[in-house]
């Protein structure tokens, strides 16, 4: 079946997941300094999400427009996807509204994790429906990046419960990682043309 409203669902769901962030950040009843002052962690957390977002949407993106077409089974790895990525407004806010205590930033690194699962199931099965050979196949490669991130995930886990904010920092660290998107399919599609 064809790819295209697999594409136009998910990105419909990613930008509801931007709005539901962007809503949850409320104005202060005052207009000083200090009042914003009050809302960093908020702010802060916002932000971190707003990027794992972003890094999502782009590599998703990228990773569909190599496919040529989907299964039955793709779509249910594309909604377990978007569920996780639905859980991180959630999160996003728990963590900001508790200045990154550690329960919060916990649950926050377990939603990065399982999104982390879930995009490399995603892959997986694209990779396998198009073939071992195919372009997605040889641009995906091992996919190091992803097992790296996702060990950052579980070691940031494991840091949340002594010291919260360093796992705050490893969070950082793996959005910085993926912050320049995964070019892979993308050298790879230019190169096909």
């Amino acid at each position: 079946m064809g790819k295209g409203r697999l594409e136009a669902f998910s990105d419909g769901v990613i930008a509801i997941i931007i709005t539901i962030m962007v809503l949850e950040l409320k104005v202060p009843h005052h207009a000083g300094w200090e009042d914003l002052k009050e809302l960093s962690p908020v702010f802060l957390s916002y932000v971190l999400s707003f990027i794992y977002v972003g890094i999502y949407w782009n590599n998703h993106h990228h990773l569909l427009h190599a496919a040529k077409s989907v299964t039955g089974g793709i779509l249910w790895a594309n909604l377990f996807l978007l569920f996780w990525l639905s859980l991180i407004p959630f999160v996003t806010d728990w963590m900001g509204e508790n200045h990154f205590s550690r329960e919060p930033v916990i649950c926050y690194g377990i939603v990065l994790i399982m999104a982390g699962v879930a995009y490399t199931i995603l892959a997986r099965l694209l990779v396998k429906h198009h073939g071992e050979n195919s372009l997605l196949a040889d641009a995906m490669g091992s996919d190091m990046k992803g097992k790296l991130s996702v060990g950052v995930y579980a070691a940031a886990i494991a840091v949340s419960f002594v010291h919260p904010w360093w796992a705050v920092g490893m969070y950082f660290a793996v959005a910085i990682i993926w912050f320049i998107p995964d070019r892979r399919i993308e050298r790879k599609l230019r190169h096909e043309d």
